[in-house]
């Protein structure tokens, strides 16, 4: 197995032929460049649908065109119910991922019991390049890493589908 370095997000996508998949499984994420937006949010802002300008840049940019090349977005999160306030924040902007092209699809944690599924968050890029994405305690994210073995790739994409066909579409989920 050879340990690849760990390109951004950018990259990431952008290498994408077919597939990018993302599993996450925290209730709380505590990433830098989320912290203004979030209190923000806390304020009573919300994103307008209309002002696609004003969303997520240049993150939804990069999903549309990875979608606008033929792959396959798709984003599955594991959440306790009832929801943190993180997970309510990220709800209430999902509708820009899905604009973008992303799929998007919610599984209660209770729903999730029997499924063997991994420590860590991770994308799964063309069912053969893993990137975990690691966090501290208070969901703050270290350092990720990158995988090409082939029997991990296999069971993060077995646990992302055993997931997926589980979960509620985004437009289905709501908040308890």
């Amino acid at each position: 197995m050879t340990v690849p370095s760990v390109p951004s997000f950018m990259e990431l996508i952008d290498s994408a032929e077919r597939s990018a998949v993302h599993l996450e499984m925290r209730d709380v994420y505590a990433v830098e460049e989320e912290r203004s937006k979030l209190e923000a949010w806390r304020a009573g802002v919300r994103l307008d649908p209309a002002d696609r300008e004003s969303w997520w840049r240049p993150w939804l940019d990069l999903i549309a065109r990875a979608v606008d090349r033929g792959v396959t977005v798709r984003r599955a999160r594991v959440v306790s119910e009832p929801v943190s306030e993180y997970i309510r924040y990220e709800h209430s902007g999902t509708f820009t991922n899905v604009a973008a092209g992303e799929q998007v699809r919610w599984l209660p944690r209770r729903d999730a019991a029997g499924l063997c599924l991994p420590a860590n968050d991770f994308w799964l890029i063309d069912g053969r390049r893993v990137r975990w994405n690691h966090f501290d305690g208070d969901g703050r994210d270290t350092e990720p890493e990158m995988s090409d073995d082939p029997e991990i790739a296999e069971q993060c994409g077995a646990a992302f589908e055993a997931v997926w066909e589980r979960a509620i579409p985004h437009e289905d989920y709501k908040l308890s």
